[in-house]
């Protein structure tokens, strides 16, 4: 049953060095409209798009393949501007990107699409950063945004404000966090804490475990005892699907959760895969989700041009054209300043804005699990209101 419980581990090394990269990536200082390289009224915009061919890893074939896709797919629709896609191979590696992407400034790219995962992503940033070229990560790390990089990936912070903005308007404001002991499980509790206060709840406490299967058992204790002392009304869990989520929805009712006195809610996705919603400790419980009617359209324009599903990451791909051709017409030019100026595009997933730290704002969808299946409760917004910035 448990046999999908992963490890993923990240050195505070590793950590360590991305964030260099980003102080570096962060040198550029951007303002709003006009800072970055100029494209001329109907002249071919070069687009660099650096993707994962190459790699040892034989899924990153999938996606690279599915990105590149999706990413012509969007230059065949947009009538606004002509973008001239150019693909470099990075082989999966940041130091290979790095090298690539100097050469596709070289060979006149006005903006980087790309690359697929955050250390390669940094690496890039900091290889272009003294030609003024942006570079639309896929990445949702943001702890390489800034400068001229953005990451484009749906992220913790951005589904954190999107919940915990709707749970406090529902009465739900003492939120108790529970994360990993690792490192994306403390981003991820940064980020639910800080929504929490943006939305005016408090955070009525955090738990955390050793990230194995052992360590969630342990776990239950604290959570339930933290819970109960606190009053918390609400119990954001960070993990998937493919983690500690499973887990935590068949113990936590077991060992005593009422999930009608104390609302679940989750940072990542419920309805993938499937059958994640036929937990009884998920039933009524709210998640966020990226815009299901737009979602679906691409998906349908995606399949009639290509024959087969995208990858969950395609809809980044063409959300990055978007940007691009949209603010190249507007602005007539492709600089960090220019990107974050437009007051939201249409995207594969709904509508999206960049924000001139890096990070990226996705209108998103509330859902509710209802007998195993998802009800959408409260609908992603038409246009995102309020300061990009």
């Amino acid at each position: 049953m448990f046999s999908a419980f992963r490890f993923v581990r990240k050195s505070r090394r590793a950590a360590l060095l991305i964030l260099a990269s980003a102080v570096l990536a962060g040198c550029q200082v951007a303002l709003p409209g006009g800072d970055g390289p100029r494209v001329r009224a109907g002249a071919p915009i070069d687009v660099a798009l650096l993707l994962p061919y190459g790699s040892a890893n034989a899924g990153d074939e999938i996606v690279a393949r599915s990105l590149e896709n999706a990413a012509r797919l969007a230059a065949a629709e947009i009538q606004s501007a002509d973008l001239q896609i150019t693909v470099y191979n990075t082989g999966g590696n940041a130091a290979q990107a790095a090298e690539v992407a100097r050469d596709a400034v070289q060979n006149g790219a006005r903006v980087i699409v790309g690359p697929l995962r955050s250390d390669a992503a940094a690496a890039v940033g900091v290889a272009v950063a003294g030609r003024n070229v942006s570079v639309l990560s896929i990445s949702n790390n943001t702890e390489i945004a800034g400068g001229n990089v953005f990451v484009l990936g749906h992220t913790f912070a951005n589904t954190a404000e999107r919940l915990a903005s709707y749970a406090v308007r529902q009465g739900r404001n003492r939120i108790v966090i529970l994360h990993a002991q690792n490192l994306a499980g403390e981003i991820a509790r940064d980020a639910v804490q800080q929504a929490v206060a943006n939305a005016g709840g408090s955070v009525a406490g955090v738990a955390s475990y050793e990230f194995s299967q052992q360590g969630v058992v342990e776990a239950i204790p604290d959570v339930m005892s933290q819970i109960r002392s606190s009053g918390a009304n609400g119990l954001v869990i960070t993990s998937d699907a493919s983690g500690a989520l499973p887990l935590f929805a068949q113990l936590l009712p077991e060992n005593g959760l009422d999930t009608e006195d104390v609302r679940v809610m989750g940072l990542t996705r419920w309805d993938v895969p499937p059958q994640t919603l036929e937990f009884s400790g998920l039933q009524g419980g709210w998640f966020a989700l990226p815009d299901p009617d737009a979602n679906a359209a691409f998906n349908a324009r995606y399949i009639a041009a290509y024959g087969d599903a995208p990858h969950v990451l395609a809809p980044i791909g063409y959300d990055a054209m978007r940007a691009v051709a949209e603010t190249a017409a507007e602005f007539g030019a492709l600089g960090a300043g220019d990107l974050t100026a437009s007051s939201g595009f249409a995207g594969a997933n709904g509508v999206f804005r960049l924000r001139l730290n890096g990070t990226i704002q996705r209108a998103m969808a509330v859902a509710q699990v209802q007998e195993s299946q998802v009800s959408i409760i409260d609908p992603a917004p038409g246009r995102l209101g309020g300061s990009g910035l």
